[in-house]
């Protein structure tokens, strides 16, 4: 049975081709683990990206059904200067734009593609992505006999800092991509038509599908289903495995999936090579020398320090640039030599610039000399340098701050500590059930920072009743503690040890 080729099908076919015909034949398989709270909290900013970026060509009209392919024939037959998602099918494809825009000099139509991402996020990956997917777009327009003019690409300025008033037209960057578009016209082409046909095989693709000489981050959504005979704890998750794609490339190809299976003698890298060690022998490698030198480098007072932040993808503070991570919360242990175990947070609920609040709560409550313990440091210390940037009449405070700034996952990073039930990663959500089992996330009811950025989101914007405010406050404050609670547990466990 002939099958529509949809825009987004064709870029899930170009990645992993099984994942796109399970999405179209076996819509159960591939929806059936649900959205996780940061998918969806993507799939939201785009959304508000997209409304947002028809104000760069205001008085258009939109096509509200998905399906309307009726109302923007029209549309297109009487040129309306502007249109919001118009939708086009033909015998084989079927594609949304997000706008197009009449010039009356070309007597054309331009299309803008709107993307909720930066002009310097992974340029080189991103471009060619996003010049398949107006290409796809020019193919469908081109077959449906639209006259098409240019073809740009609409995204967010990396280098825009909001004054006053969000300036659109600074905020947004528009980039012309026809001449990329053109040259791989030919190409896209035939791509559609080849997978096209492959998403209306009635008959399920065999064997694996294409995710598997990839590492575990860049599987598609179907991994599991297709690749049955790979365990959960594969050597897909070898650390940066996917970053040496001639050794997984060989594993795979040798019949090896269990980490168990990998020979001595194939080529690892020292870190991968350990990791594999603990896991066959089911021991952990502790090399308590260097762990000793690591933590007689801090100091006290010592302090667990733990922010919670929104990434807003439009601005919504002076000061702030595109996907500027909003600090909203903090957790604070502090741990003196002779005292008991000191705990302090911060959180901020009104929906308006935090900076000054939690600037005031942290000096307030950080004690002025000795270590400040966090895990991961790129990101507190890049919280830290933002809001200095922001407040610059606290640039000392946070230069202070951030000298004294030590990532106690540098011990896993580095393989001080190696232990099977870590599977190779330095998250604290992995290490605490290994070192600290008494302590969990599981029975909270926010259990990762995605779900808390949305839950703080979803109060400042009062989707919640005022009883169910309250609630949620308190669950994010209970997550926020846990994270510094567990970092002083793990510190513990590690200074304890003979």
């Amino acid at each position: 049975m002939k099958k529509i080729l949809s825009k987004t099908d064709y870029l899930i076919y170009r990645d992993c081709a099984k994942n796109a015909w399970l999405k179209v034949n076996k819509p159960e398989v591939y929806y059936a683990k649900p959205l996780s709270t940061f998918d969806q909290g993507i799939i939201d900013a785009g959304n508000e990206v997209d409304e947002l970026a028809r104000d760069l060509f205001p008085g258009g009209v939109l096509i509200k059904e998905r399906n309307d392919t009726t109302e923007t024939k029209k549309l297109i037959a009487k040129k309306a200067p502007v249109i919001y998602q118009p939708v086009f099918e033909t015998d084989l494809y079927k594609v949304i734009c997000d706008i197009l825009v009449w010039n009356e000099n070309s007597k054309a139509y331009d299309l803008y593609e709107v993307k909720a991402s930066t002009s310097g996020e992974d340029k080189k990956a991103k471009d060619k992505l996003y010049t398949y997917d107006i290409a796809f777009q020019y193919l469908v327009l081109k077959e449906s006999k639209v006259p098409i003019g240019k073809l740009y690409l609409v995204r967010l300025n990396s280098e825009y800092i909001k004054g006053p008033e969000l300036e659109l037209n600074l905020f947004f960057t528009k980039e012309n991509f026809t001449e990329q578009v053109l040259e791989i016209e030919e190409e896209v082409k035939e791509e559609m038509k080849i997978a096209q046909k492959f998403i209306s095989q009635e008959k399920e693709p065999h064997g694996s599908c294409k995710c598997i000489t990839r590492g575990r981050s860049s599987h598609c959504t179907t991994f599991s289903y297709s690749n049955p005979h790979v365990p959960e704890y594969s050597v897909h998750d070898i650390s940066r495995i996917g970053q040496s794609k001639k050794k997984l490339a060989d594993l795979v190809d040798s019949g090896i999936f269990s980490i168990h299976e990998v020979p001595p003698e194939f080529e690892l890298s020292e870190k991968q090579r350990n990791q594999v060690d603990a896991t066959q022998l089911d021991k952990p490698f502790i090399y308590k020398n260097e762990i000793k030198e690591f933590l007689e480098s801090i100091r006290g007072p010592i302090a667990f320090l733990d922010y919670e932040t929104f990434p807003a993808a439009i601005p919504r503070f002076a000061g702030y640039g595109p996907f500027n991570q909003i600090p909203f919360q903090f957790s604070l242990h502090i741990h003196e030599e002779g005292k008991e175990l000191r705990h302090e947070e911060f959180i901020f609920t009104e929906n308006k610039n935090p900076d000054e609040a939690i600037i005031e709560a942290l000096k307030k409550n950080i004690p002025s000399s000795g270590s400040v313990i966090v895990w991961h440091k790129s990101f507190e210390i890049g919280r830290n340098k933002e809001l200095a940037n922001r407040n610059p009449e606290h640039q000392g405070f946070f230069e202070d701050l951030n000298s004294r700034i030590v990532d106690l996952e540098e011990i896993f990073t580095e393989q001080f500590f190696i232990h099977p039930g870590f599977k190779g990663k330095t998250s604290i959500k992995y290490i605490l059930p290994v070192l600290a089992p008494e302590l969990s996330y599981k029975e909270l009811d926010i259990k990762e920072g995605a779900t808390a950025s949305d839950t703080w989101n979803k109060i400042v914007n009062k989707e919640f009743s005022d009883e169910e405010i309250k609630e949620k406050i308190k669950h994010l404050l209970t997550y926020c503690e846990r994270d510094t609670y567990a970092m002083y547990a793990i510190w513990k466990h590690l200074h304890d040890m003979e």
